[in-house]
């Protein structure tokens, strides 16, 4: 299978084919919707990842913020291969399974990368 564009300004992967039947850059999975930052937090589950970002979630009555933590399962593929620690985009794409409707469509930062510049 060959490199597919898949519309939204991202790095491509290295690898040149990947058998993942859920990869958006080699196989058809659409992708739509919203599109966050987050950071892979456990890897434990086979080409699933748990990601978390922080968001601000407002409260009327204080007329203040208040920080709320969003945990997500999302789809790991093949061609991107995400670790713990790693900072990825994810976007949304059709239910993958029961808890999985979004995909890591780029690594942002490496742990070992971000460990070296300090």
């Amino acid at each position: 299978m060959k490199l597919r564009n898949i519309g939204i300004k991202v790095k491509a992967p290295t690898v040149t084919q990947s058998n993942d039947i859920h990869d958006p850059f080699f196989s058809s999975l659409s992708l739509r919707g919203r599109v966050f930052i987050a950071k892979v937090i456990s890897t434990n589950s086979t080409k699933t990842a748990k990601v978390e970002f922080s968001r601000l979630y407002p409260l009327p009555k204080y007329e203040r913020f208040e920080k709320r933590r969003t945990r997500l399962q999302v789809h790991n593929p093949e061609s991107i291969n995400a670790k713990v620690g790693d900072k990825v985009k994810i976007i949304e794409c059709r239910p993958i399974s029961k808890t999985k409707n979004f995909v890591i469509i780029e690594k942002i930062e490496n742990e070992s990368t971000k460990s070296k510049n300090n």
